[in-house]
C-alpha cells in the first residue's frame, strides 16, 4: 500500500506541485490539503511546502497558522505522525510553534536562489532516516526569511538533544550556527529552507534530494502499516 502524504495548500503556496510530482515518482500518493480543511483526510504524513502564504504578509507563516488545516496537522504531529516543513512551511511551522525559533532576513537583506550544499547532522528523524550521517547534499535554496534565529536557551537545547537536523557547509543566510534545518523533540517534525523536491532529479542538477524525500515515504509507510 503506498504512503499517502498530505500537502498544504494556502493563498500563494507555489511548491505544491513540485513535492506531489517528486514523491509520486518515488511511490508516494500526493493528497492536497487546502488551508480552510479541518482535517487531514487521514494520511500517514503531511507536507506543508514552500511558497508565500497569504503573500507573507504581516510576517512569513503569521497568518497561515491560524488557518483551519493546522490544528489537524498539530494534531497529527501530536499523534507522532510526520511532518515536514519546506522553506515556507518551515517558517509555518515555527509560527505554530510546532518548532522552536524564527526565520528573519537573510544577512545582507538580499533573496537568495542558488545550490547550497548542507551536512545531515541526524539520522534519527523522518526526514533523515535513510540518510548518512555526515552526508553532504546539494540542495537548492530560494528564499528572502531563511536566516534562522532562537535564543541561548533554545540553541543549547537543540544542540544536546541532537536536534539540529542539517546545517550549511558555507553559511549563505547568516542563519545561527549554520542551521539550515531542525526537528521536534519527538523528531517527527522536521523544518528546513532548502528544497529537496528540487533537487529530484538528475535534469534539475542534483538528485540528492531523494534520499529525503525517501525518508518521509519510509516514516509514513511505517504508519500506513500500523492498525487503526
Amino acid at each position: 500500500m503506498s504512503a499517502r502524504v498530505g500537502i498544504v495548500v494556502f493563498p500563494g503556496t507555489n511548491c505544491e506541485l513540485d513535492v506531489a510530482w517528486a514523491l509520486e515518482q518515488l511511490g508516494g500518493r500526493a493528497e492536497p490539503l487546502w488551508h480552510g480543511d479541518a482535517g487531514t483526510k487521514g494520511v500517514d504524513a503531511i507536507v506543508v511546502p514552500g511558497g508565500f502564504a497569504h503573500g507573507d504578509y504581516l510576517r512569513t507563516g503569521a497568518i497561515a497558522r491560524f488557518s483551519p488545516v493546522m490544528e489537524a496537522v498539530t494534531e497529527h504531529a501530536r499523534a507522532g505522525g510526520a511532518v515536514v516543513g519546506i522553506c515556507n512551511g518551515f517558517q509555518v511551522l515555527c509560527e505554530a510553534h510546532l518548532l522552536p525559533g524564527a526565520l528573519q532576513k537573510n544577512s545582507g537583506s538580499k533573496f537568495l536562489c542558488e545550490t547550497v550544499e548542507l551536512r545531515v547532522e541526524t539520522t534519527k528523524t523522518v526526514l533523515t532516516n535513510q540518510a548518512r550521517g555526515g552526508e553532504v547534499l546539494r540542495i537548492p535554496i530560494n528564499h528572502f526569511e531563511g536566516n534562522y534565529v532562537c535564543d541561548d536557551r533554545t540553541l543549547a537545547q537543540l544542540r544536546a538533544d541532537d536536534r539540529v537536523v542539517f546545517r550549511y557547509v558555507r553559511n549563505p543566510n547568516g542563519s545561527l550556527d549554520d542551521i539550515a534545518g531542525i526537528c521536534s523533540e519527538g523528531r517527527n517534525v522536521v523544518g528546513l529552507m532548502p528544497h529537496p523536491e528540487r533537487a529530484s532529479d538528475t535534469l534539475l542538477g542534483s538528485a540528492d534530494g531523494v534520499v529525503l524525500l525517501k525518508s518521509l515515504l519510509a516514516a509514513a509507510g511505517n504508519r500506513a502499516t500500523l492498525p487503526a
